[in-house]
């Protein structure tokens, strides 16, 4: 019977694990992506391995673009829903709201958590978002890109993003690393 019930444990951990991979590559396979322009951030975390820490444009959303208008600040962990559109070579924040709002065929909802840091600063002051989207891990010793940063993020109708593919300058993130470190040789 112990014997049973372990199996049962065993299998149902192995199918959540592979359902959770499943789940990931199939949004990464079939999800319309976007194009985040980022802003630079240090990059270094000795515990944790190297990795790029990615701030992006849409992570400071102004109030004036929220649905009915915020007047108060929202708590940490509070959902937002962002509408973002292409303007340009990048998408771009164009609206926001607390609720799933619909958007236009040329636009792309994300979903965003309130970052503890905000709080009530005033009608000026923007919300501060993030979007599961903040770090990107490299291989060891490629941490410190020279160059402007881009992310292709996968959106699933939910709003959930997963980053597909980071760029430095253009081109893709391992590319660019194996340039940098040839030219610095």
């Amino acid at each position: 019977m112990k014997l049973k019930l372990l199996g049962l444990v065993l299998g149902l951990q192995v199918a959540w694990v592979l359902g959770t991979v499943a789940t990931q590559e199939h949004r990464l396979r079939s999800a319309p992506t976007v194009l985040l322009e980022t802003q630079p951030v240090d990059p270094r975390d000795l515990l944790r391995g190297d990795y790029v820490i990615l701030n992006y444009k849409i992570s400071q959303i102004p109030l004036k673009l929220f649905a009915p208008t915020q007047t108060e600040a929202l708590p940490a962990g509070c959902a937002v829903y962002v509408v973002i559109e292409r303007r340009g070579q990048f998408h771009e924040a164009v609206s926001a709201s607390l609720a799933l709002p619909e958007s236009g065929s040329h636009q792309t909802v994300i979903l965003g958590t309130v970052d503890s840091s905000w709080g009530p600063g005033g009608t000026g002051t923007p919300v501060r978002l993030r979007y599961g989207l903040e770090r990107y891990y490299v291989a060891e010793g490629t941490g410190n890109p020279a160059g402007k940063l881009t992310v292709e993020a996968a959106v699933s109708n939910s709003g959930r993003a997963t980053i597909k593919q980071v760029f430095v300058d253009g081109k893709p993130y391992r590319e660019a690393m194996k340039l940098q470190a040839r030219d610095a040789n």
